[in-house]
């Protein structure tokens, strides 16, 4: 049934939820702007938009449905097109004995409610929303896989076209009408929609699999249509200025773009494999700031960096496998040390982030621009602070000691499991083990775990197994854990966004001793009785404690992490 629109400005009157003042100031401003009252009066600071759901449900005597607590059926929801679900601000929600109940902003809209009726081949039963929560909801729905496998229909008719010419299309001027630029404006802002970090295209045998790596997983569509991927990749290659008949040898790349109005740097990088050509997309979003040291460390280890790092000369490592963050917390550094008094100098393959004042080199291999060769270039430049993107061999590592005792401050990663992993590796390279402690001031070992989404976090009881694993750590603390039930603001996954797991060791007192005597056995127990110092898994384990990641998350972090303790 539809409902007739009330005078919703008298009522809200009469039931004493604004004042006539208000509303006089409010009709006004919507007469002026066009929007629904509800709107305005949100913006305006008048009524919170639950304050008016409350209202405006009672007024209907309608449900009020939270969306962010309910769990949608994708495959009901999707009875209606993603075009109208949007333009008729609806969703349908569930099926009742009398047919389906469906979700909308306006249920006053009756030109909307005969479009859905018509839609779903009845009148449905109604109940009222949230218009933020609603399109936080439609975009978990659909997630852009409509649109894309609409336009992978078309793209694979054309492309089974025998007069069809590939290269031809993705340099045509008429491509931006091409059903492939559809696909990968739908794949990129489905990807920053999810703040996904990577997307991949892979070519199998008999499908396309488009997967977008969130908060470290992987979440993948299958597409059928496997013969337009050539599509795809072409006109990808085409955008990072890579040759497009080259499909025998690997090519890296990169563009800037713009999706929803933030300014997206994607890093290209494509791979030869059986079925064609796999690329994997590393995006950047510009408009977030990834130099904030305070969003990577807890306060405590915030100020013992940044003393450390104000130093004048050392060596600061950071180590941890690949995406863990470690060039987000160098960054980081360099964006706090970055001065006009200071000349700082980087070496990395690739650059990743783009910083003002910073003379930045890309390393190229195969023209013998190594790490090694442009370090001793650079150390002529006249530098105050290094960055070596990584200490890949003996020849960087002993140039980047030999630059941090001879007066510069450098930054560099390994990839090992721990901070003491870290110290023991550099001997392991055949440094001296009194240069190593001489030069190196700090090592810092980080991992990222999921964060629980706080708009659904609820308590829960882990299995006895699971509690006897760390029942040495938490001791006899009574500990309420936590883990997210999904919602619409997480897509449904109970995480919201990652976190740094991080340990802070200091070179100095016994560490350094045992480092400089070569004792490799000795740096474990030296690094635990360091004060200040905490290892990877503990930190872990006090961030669930603390209800801000889960236990699962914990206990894969601790049974990788623990034994590289004893």
């Amino acid at each position: 049934m539809t409902h007739a629109r009330p005078r919703l400005g008298d009522r809200l009157v009469e039931q004493g939820e604004i004042t006539p003042q208000q509303l006089q100031i409010a009709l006004a401003t919507q007469a002026r702007t066009g929007e629904p009252l509800s709107l305005v009066l949100v913006r305006l600071g008048m009524m919170t938009e639950l304050q008016w759901l409350v209202f405006f449900s009672r007024l209907l005597q309608l449900p009020l449905i939270d969306l962010k607590q309910y769990r949608i059926d994708g495959g009901l929801a999707r009875l209606l097109p993603e075009g109208v679900a949007r333009l008729h601000q609806a969703i349908v929600l569930a099926r009742t004995a009398q047919g389906l109940l469906v979700g909308m902003v306006d249920p006053t809209d009756i030109f909307a409610c005969d479009e859905l009726a018509r839609r779903l081949g009845g009148v449905p039963d109604l109940a009222l929303v949230s218009g933020s929560l609603l399109s936080a909801a439609l975009d978990v729905v659909y997630r852009g896989g409509e649109r894309i496998q609409e336009q992978a229909t078309a793209l694979d008719e054309e492309v089974g076209q025998a007069a069809f010419n590939l290269e031809g299309m993705a340099q045509s001027d008429r491509a931006v009408d091409a059903p492939v630029v559809h696909i990968l404006r739908a794949l990129f802002e489905d990807a920053v929609r999810l703040n996904a970090s990577d997307i991949h295209i892979e070519p199998d045998a008999e499908v396309l699999r488009l997967r977008r790596r969130v908060d470290g997983l992987l979440q993948e569509q299958v597409v059928q249509e496997k013969r337009i991927a050539p599509a795809l990749v072409s006109k990808l290659k085409l955008m990072a200025g890579l040759e497009i008949a080259e499909r025998r040898l690997p090519q890296d790349g990169r563009f800037d773009m713009e999706v929803k109005g933030r300014v997206i740097d994607v890093r290209l990088s494509t791979l030869p494999v059986q079925d064609g050509e796999s690329v994997v997309l590393r995006l950047l979003d510009r408009s977030k700031d990834h130099t904030a040291l305070h969003t990577i460390l807890e306060p405590e280890l915030l100020q013992r960096f940044q003393k450390i790092i104000q130093r004048l000369h050392g060596l600061v490592l950071v180590t941890g496998p690949t995406g863990s963050g470690k060039t987000t917390t160098l960054y980081g550094a360099l964006h706090t040390l970055n001065t006009p008094d200071k000349k700082i100098i980087t070496v990395e393959d690739p650059v990743e982030y783009r910083l003002p004042r910073i003379s930045q080199v890309q390393v190229n291999p195969r023209i013998g621009l190594t790490f090694s060769a442009v370090l001793r270039t650079v150390l002529r430049q006249d530098p105050d602070i290094i960055l070596v993107g990584e200490m890949r061999d003996r020849e960087t590592a002993e140039i980047a000691i030999r630059a941090a005792l001879t007066g510069h401050l450098v930054f560099s990663t390994l990839h090992t499991n721990s901070a003491v992993g870290a110290a023991v590796r550099l001997l392991e390279m055949g440094l001296e083990g009194y240069a190593v402690a001489a030069a190196v001031r700090c090592i810092v070992a980080q991992r990222l775990v999921r964060r629980v989404c706080t708009g659904c976090a609820e308590p829960f009881i882990p299995t006895a197994a699971e509690l006897m694993l760390l029942r040495h750590w938490v001791g006899e603390r009574v500990v309420q854990w936590v883990r997210g039930r999904g919602c619409a603001g997480c897509h449904f996954s109970g995480f919201a966004g990652r976190m740094a797991v991080v340990e802070l060791l200091e070179m100095r007192g016994e560490v350094a001793d045992a480092l400089r005597r070569g004792e490799m056995a000795g740096l474990i127990g030296a690094a635990e009785r360091q004060e200040g110092y905490r290892p990877l898994y503990r930190s872990a384990i006090e961030y669930a404690v603390q209800g801000r990641t889960t236990l699962e998350e914990v206990l894969r972090l601790v049974e990788g992490e623990e034994s590289a303790y004893g």
